[in-house]
């Protein structure tokens, strides 16, 4: 089976121009989770995995590697119904490529890497595409909105760009999934505010000047979780134990609808809190009646004792909400009233395998080519904190920093590279009170703070009881790193607006000049 790596190399290998691709993945071990569905009942076992991809240009054998494009996404499986959701986090780009841009390019090879069964590295009949688009300066790169290159996409086009890019992806995967049984591809989007009417207007005028694609696919306006051809990743609701909507909307970090479900979930019932169960003196033994010490005792207060509704008073209104009211009143919520717009994407790929079954492989065994999970966590604190894409000779810095702390954290070297450069200079951020330097002594109180926020109390995950990989030279160079040298004729064609970079430019405009009227002579 093809890795992933390769994949994305094939593809990278066509793009026009002359250069060169360095190309480093990280794919975390998988890991059992509970966050996916933190409100269902019961929960699914789930596993997951975090991706990372790090793709670097070199224009000629004598420049330097340059940071072009970043993704990062996370691979749960959850294998009671054959399913995995892929759950785009973030893509970004820096604005620095010298050619035609290859962040559509490396998103399109990864999502068909998972969404094709031939390729995909997990055990699931269906897999759920999951993204939140939301048009920001940056996303993965600090500071790279300051360079000048960079023209990131508006809000408009952003969720055009996406709906075209799945679109490519669904049309490429129906001719593999023609040979298979019960092979589909289904698409949705959303965006919060808009009527269908008005969505498909609204990225009909965006895409106005870029020609169609060449097989077009058929897009539902609406949410996913009332379609019953494709079951969802959780199992559905029984009939006896009424709807639970945490056991339909995925639960994902930075993402409005997981703040949604927290609100949704905490909101105290109609009649406020309950007073205390009055105590009153004994009148009869009858069983279930009053307890030894006059206090009542019906079958609800008992079960309270035991713990019995512990799980329905963490429900709160997600039992009577349903998934249309969820997402009509999305509109209303978060980033969705915020004045740009934003999109809700999913696309869901389903086939039964024409092999027997599944391998008896446990999903927790960790696969050539997986490394631990505190790599992915080192390079992306490094990422985000350590370095900065403000300038060409920053970038070219912190490339060399992220690219020498991946090969040395698979030769076994613990320390990541200091920061380089100056210190990244984060926008909006306020003046902090230094902290005083750690004593011996022990302290004796806290200082008081705010609380943190509320979460989900979650049960303790077992641990893993595989030992975590050790990463070496040999799976840095057979699965982590990989380069495509690239030198193919550039065609001059019309813009795209899978080209992130360049697809800002408005289309053209003839301007009318208005013939003023000739004031009369007196």
């Amino acid at each position: 089976m093809t890795n992933l790596r390769d994949s994305l190399l094939a593809a990278l290998s066509k793009l026009p121009g002359t250069r060169e691709f360095h190309l480093h993945v990280l794919n975390s071990v998988p890991k059992k989770t509970n966050a996916l569905f933190p409100f269902s009942r019961p929960r699914p076992r789930t596993y997951v995995q975090e991706i990372l991809v790090l793709l670097s240009e070199q224009e000629n054998p004598d420049a330097p590697r340059i940071i072009v494009t970043a993704v990062e996404v996370s691979l749960f499986h959850i294998p009671s119904t054959s399913s995995a959701v892929l759950y785009v986090s973030k893509v970004d780009s820096t604005g620095q490529a010298k050619g035609k841009s290859p962040t559509a390019t490396i998103v399109r090879a990864l999502l068909n890497h998972y969404a094709d069964p031939a390729t995909r590295p997990v055990a699931a009949d269906h897999l759920w595409i999951h993204l939140f688009a939301r048009a920001q300066a940056q996303y993965l790169f600090p500071n790279s909105a300051d360079y000048p290159g960079k023209q990131p996409l508006n809000d408009v086009k952003l969720c055009a760009w996406w709906k075209r890019l799945l679109s490519q992806v669904a049309s490429e995967l129906e001719p593999r999934l023609a040979d298979l049984p019960d092979g589909k591809v289904k698409a949705f989007y959303v965006l919060p505010g808009y009527s269908e009417l008005e969505a498909e207007n609204t990225i009909r005028a965006a895409t106005a000047s870029i020609p169609p694609l060449l097989k077009s696919i058929t897009w539902q306006y609406g949410h996913p979780y009332s379609q019953t051809d494709i079951p969802t990743p959780c199992p559905r609701d029984s009939a006896d134990k009424g709807a639970n909507l945490g056991n339909s909307i995925p639960y994902f970090d930075d993402d409005p609808k997981s703040r949604f479900l927290d609100e949704i979930a905490y909101i105290p019932s109609a009649e406020g809190v309950k007073s205390p169960v009055r105590k009153r003196s004994k009148t009869t033994s009858q069983e279930g009646g009053t307890s030894r010490n006059g206090a009542v005792t019906d079958s609800s207060t008992k079960d309270i004792k035991e713990g019995k509704l512990k799980d329905d008073k963490l429900l709160g209104e997600l039992g009577k909400v349903t998934a249309d009211e969820f997402w009509e009143r999305m509109s209303f919520r978060q980033e969705c009233v915020a004045g740009a717009v934003t999109g809700f994407f999913t696309l869901i790929v389903s086939s039964k395998s024409k092999d027997a079954p599944h391998s008896s492989i446990s999903p927790l065994a960790p696969q050539p080519g997986q490394v631990a999970s505190q790599i992915n966590k080192r390079i992306m604190t490094s990422l985000l904190t350590g370095v900065e894409f403000s300038t060409l000779d920053r970038s070219i810095r912190a490339t060399e920093t992220l690219e020498s702390a991946i090969k040395g954290l698979c030769e076994g070297i613990s320390i990541l590279p200091s920061q380089t450069g100056r210190p990244v200079v984060r926008k909006n951020s306020g003046r902090q009170t230094p902290e005083a330097e750690p004593s011996r002594k022990p302290r004796l109180l806290a200082p008081p703070s705010t609380p943190p926020r509320n979460k989900v109390e979650l049960p303790e995950v077992s641990p893993n009881p595989f030992p975590e990989p050790v990463a070496s030279l040999e799976t840095y160079r057979s699965f982590i790193y990989g380069s495509v040298a690239v030198n193919n004729p550039v065609v001059a064609s019309v813009p795209d607006v899978s080209n992130a970079e360049n697809s800002q430019g408005a289309p053209h405009v003839t301007v009318l000049t208005v013939r003023r009227k000739k004031k009369r002579a007196n």
